[in-house]
């Protein structure tokens, strides 16, 4: 049995099926639309008032360069940006228009119907490697536009010769203001510095701060010969707790050469030492000896463990000695560590005191020099702006005035682009919307994808002839071989599928909603399994709808409806077709309560009658969302099948209603794929045809 169906999402690929499968249904909406914003377009077109661009030049002229650069110069890439925001700024435009009514009157400035000023559009371009500005004036009016431009840059070289006279003298008053501040600092600084070196001998705090940290570093080389002795006595300390009394006189080796008497003394303790374990050698190897052929009790070995015993107690003193002279040697080599970490401390503090006056005077000096520069620096810019006022700096002129305005179309080609573009971007957007907002199933692998159950086979789509014809059911001859290989993988899956326990016998065949094809698996499923040998029956369940009486030509009545109220008539409701090992069981008479006598116990003798009869009980339901009779059906056979329908099946309900036979304790067997595209590439089921047809024996071919 499958186990619930998981909930997952789906991925992009799978939307992207559905995105272009819309594309493909829905192609002529794109078309609607586009044509719908190109005859809004033509509206707009008709309703806009025709357009007219008149064309200036102005270049860049030649500069006077003054020292250290012209505060009031203009650089053609930098200042682009800016001479562009001044002829379109509603300052300029103002002045241009007052310009046009004191030269030309009120009659040169038209009004459009609803009283208005005409609006006027000012665009400005610039080539990366040219100083020339070209300049265009669009409107609705030709006269007033070439009018309007040439007034405008009249204006704006007039507008920019006022605002340089104002700038200059502000710029002069507000420069010799920060020069005086700049000199009050400057002096303030060196006055600072000043006193600073007269209460501090400077030179006097260098030359000690160099004589001090050249004794600092020799402090610190002899802390470090210090740390490594008392390392070295530790560790010959530790040597000789390991080692017992048998010591070669470690210590002397790192005592300090400066203590002569102390030295001479260990030294000596040393050579004692030895000798002494030397002899308590000798003594233990002549005792070793005479053992040999002497007794214990001899008073020659008597003697000799006599002697053996003073010599090591000669030794014992002698390590007594040697661990009290170690002893000192590290209290010694602490003492002068504790007092040289003391001298390096002090002079570190007066290293630093000094250090920091010293820090102390370089910031004064410091200071001075950058304010020193800033007085400079502002010294020569009063000089520049001072000549700057006196020489005309004027770089930009007209080159070119305004032409005769000529009619424009951009506009209108702009807005019928822009429509048609708009229209045609809102059918995509429509088709998008519908392609991810649906949810259907379109191929194999979305159905494992979006329900993650067991998917026992697919069937695919066979074109019918005519519409609305029927499509004939599977036959022991059917020439369609790709449609009953469908069918036989199909029973191939129910009878191997690998479940615990018996096969399942009874199987029940539903949906979410009618019309996905249900009832013609359920009646090909049941003649595939009888053309395999089993003895079939097959059960119409649908008592309301129930049409597969009709797809076999047999005829309604009697049927489950009698057989349910008489278990005994079997055999008389019962019907066979051509098809051997096939019985036929319909649906009766139309009944509106027939989940009530599923319910019943009558239902289960009917069902417990049928298997012992029949190997395969396959009955068709009604859909589970149009009764409630296939989720009373469902917990009383082995196993349900239940069928998807491409490009129809939704994934919603059908999540949903598995999810409702899951609650009802049915065990789901998989899922049937219906009507699947056997022209998509996922599908690659049963598509060799040359393996069914009859071959001539020479013509065959290996492999």
């Amino acid at each position: 049995m499958v186990g619930p169906p998981e909930e997952r999402s789906p991925v992009s690929s799978i939307n992207l099926q559905h995105v272009l499968g819309s594309l493909l249904r829905y192609w002529w909406l794109p078309v609607i639309t586009l044509a719908l914003g190109l005859g809004a377009g033509v509206g707009l077109v008709r309703l806009t008032a025709p357009t007219y661009v008149s064309k200036a030049r102005m270049w860049e002229t030649l500069k006077v360069r003054l020292p250290e650069g012209s505060l009031f110069s203009d650089d053609v890439q930098n200042a682009f940006g800016t001479q562009t925001e001044l002829l379109q700024s509603d300052a300029l435009r103002l002045l241009t228009l007052a310009r046009l009514q004191s030269t030309g009157g009120k009659q040169a400035i038209p009004v459009e119907p609803d009283g208005s000023l005409p609006l006027v559009t000012i665009r400005v371009t610039s080539s990366g490697k040219s100083s020339v500005f070209v300049i265009e004036a669009t409107s609705s009016h030709a006269a007033y536009t070439q009018a309007y431009l040439n007034a405008l840059m009249d204006v704006f070289l007039e507008y920019k010769r006022n605002m340089r006279q104002q700038l200059s003298g502000l710029t002069l008053a507000s420069i010799s203001e920060e020069v005086k501040k700049a000199e009050d600092d400057l002096n303030e600084a060196k006055q600072l510095l000043m006193v600073f070196e007269q209460t501090n001998n400077l030179a006097g705090l260098q030359q000690d701060s160099a004589v001090s940290g050249g004794y600092l570093a020799g402090l610190k080389t002899k802390l470090s010969d210090l740390q490594l002795e008392e390392r070295l006595l530790q560790a010959s300390a530790l040597e000789r707790e390991t080692n017992g009394s048998d010591t070669n006189g470690v210590a002397a080796a790192w005592v300090d050469p400066a203590s002569t008497a102390f030295s001479a003394a260990v030294a000596t303790t040393a050579a004692e030492h030895q000798a002494a374990l030397r002899a308590l050698d000798d003594l233990k190897l002549q005792r070793a000896k005479l053992s040999r052929n002497l007794r214990p009790k001899h008073p020659k070995i008597v003697k000799l463990d006599a002697d053996i015993e003073r010599a090591r107690r000669m030794l014992e003193t002698f390590r007594r000695q040697d661990q009290d002279q170690l002893a000192a040697s590290r209290q010694a080599i602490q003492l002068r560590l504790a007092n040289t970490q003391d001298a390096i401390q002090q002079w570190e503090r007066k290293v630093e005191r000094a250090n920091a006056i010293i820090a102390r005077a370089e910031g004064f000096k410091f200071n001075v020099q950058q304010r020193q520069i800033v007085y400079d620096r502002l010294m020569v810019l009063l000089q520049n702006v001072g000549l700057s006022r006196n020489i005309d700096q004027e770089t930009l002129a007209i080159l070119e005035p305004a032409s005769p305005a000529k009619r424009s179309h951009a506009q209108e080609t702009s807005l019928l682009a822009l429509s048609g573009a708009g229209g045609f971007a809102l059918g995509l957007g429509i088709i998008g919307l519908l392609g991810v907002r649906d949810d259907r199933f379109t191929s194999l692998a979305e159905v494992a994808e979006k329900l993650g159950q067991n998917v026992l086979g697919q069937v695919p789509e066979i074109p019918r002839l005519r519409r609305g014809e029927v499509v004939p059911l599977l036959a022991a001859d059917d020439k369609r071989h790709l449609y009953a290989e469908s069918y036989r993988n199909l029973r191939s899956a129910i009878l191997f599928m690998p479940i615990e326990g018996e096969r399942p016998k009874s199987v029940l065949i539903t949906s979410a909603v009618p019309n996905e094809g249900k009832s013609t698996i359920a009646a090909n499923l049941s003649r595939a399994l009888a053309l395999g040998g089993a003895r079939v029956v097959l059960v119409d369940a649908d008592m309301r709808r129930g049409v597969l009486h009709q797809l076999l030509g047999l005829r309604r009545e009697p049927g489950l409806s009698q057989l349910i109220q008489q278990p005994d008539k079997l055999d008389d409701i019962l019907q066979k077709d051509t098809l051997l090992h096939f019985s036929f069981i319909s649906s009766g008479t139309i009944s509106s309560n027939s989940g009530d006598l599923f319910l019943g116990s009558a239902f289960d003798d009917v069902l417990a009658g049928l298997r012992q009869q029949f190997d395969h009980i396959i009955i068709d339901s009604s859909p589970v969302f149009a009764a409630d009779d296939a989720t009373t059906l469902a917990p009383k056979v082995d196993g349900t099948l239940f069928v998807v329908r491409s490009r129809f099946s939704s994934a919603r309900p059908v999540r949903e209603a598995l999810e409702l036979l899951y609650q009802r304790q049915a065990k789901v067997l998989g899922i049937v794929f219906n009507q699947a595209d056997p022209s998509a590439r996922s599908y690659y089921y049963y598509k060799y045809a040359d393996y069914y047809r009859v071959a001539v024996p020479s013509e065959a071919k290996p492999g």
